[in-house]
């Protein structure tokens, strides 16, 4: 009577397990929505090509321009400096927690040069987006409205942290980025 050998069973029934391993991980990503990050309202590869060159627009920007952002009633000028903290940082030490709140918000954007003229003829681009996904996403822009300030109201659907980021763009070609990590009650 002769010994069976179990050992090639052994490898068919590994080598099948590994292969419908790697065939259910392909379907798992492929089934998985992937959300692209349109941070400053463009792809994450051109803020990343041009990074550098936006915080120098920004510097740029700021000596030409007065900015100012109203949320809810609490004022702030040209601002990326959230970009680079995480919530928890930011819960801890920033001015820009508790901005928003779960309902309706107003969101206030006027632009002047420095000596106190408002500019009326800026393109003025926002997006308020949860943190988290872009289903959220909400877009605003100035485009049918050139008065000298603009004004929206947002609604807020849930609790959470939020982004605010956009642009704004004066005919002379000036151009200053914002980015505003805050949450809502």
């Amino acid at each position: 009577m002769k010994k069976r050998n179990y050992w090639p069973i052994f490898f068919i029934g590994l080598f099948s397990y590994t292969l419908g391993m790697i065939v259910w991980t392909i379907m798992s990503a492929v089934k998985t929505p992937v959300h692209e990050d349109k941070t400053f309202l463009e792809k994450y590869q051109q803020v990343d090509d041009n990074f550098n060159k936006m915080l120098t627009s920004n510097d740029n920007f700021k000596k030409k321009y007065n900015f100012s952002i109203s949320i809810n009633g609490k004022a702030f000028d040209l601002t990326t400096e959230d970009i680079f903290y995480s919530q928890r940082v930011l819960e801890k030490r920033s001015l820009h927690k508790d901005l928003l709140k779960k309902g309706e918000n107003k969101i206030i954007i006027t632009l002047e040069d420095k000596q106190k003229n408002r500019i009326k003829d800026a393109t003025i681009a926002f997006r308020v987006t949860k943190a988290t996904n872009n289903k959220s996403d909400m877009d605003f822009s100035n485009s049918e409205n050139q008065s000298d300030s603009f004004s929206s109201l947002v609604n807020i659907p849930i609790q959470g942290n939020w982004n605010i980021t956009g642009t704004v763009e004066t005919k002379d070609g000036n151009k200053g980025y914002f980015y505003i990590k805050t949450n809502a009650l």
